[in-house]
């Protein structure tokens, strides 16, 4: 249902495959930046980079769901 529902969206399997790099490069970087905060602020910048690192495998599926529908 949800594929059916992005078909009708102008969003192609590569813009998802390309965003899910995209977020791997963003967590890096958020992962990088929590080791340069203070201690009091690391934990928090943690989670941030954590949370973001799920989005890949996600946008990816998806990706993958919406180029199998071709």
């Amino acid at each position: 249902m949800v594929v059916a529902i992005l078909r009708r969206t102008p969003l192609r399997d590569w813009q998802l495959h390309g965003s899910s790099l995209g977020a791997v490069g963003l967590c890096i970087g958020l992962w990088i930046r929590a080791k340069t905060v203070d201690q009091e602020e690391r934990g928090n910048a943690e989670r941030r980079a954590l949370f973001v690192g799920l989005w890949p495998v996600l946008l990816w599926l998806i990706g993958d769901a919406l180029g199998e529908q071709d």
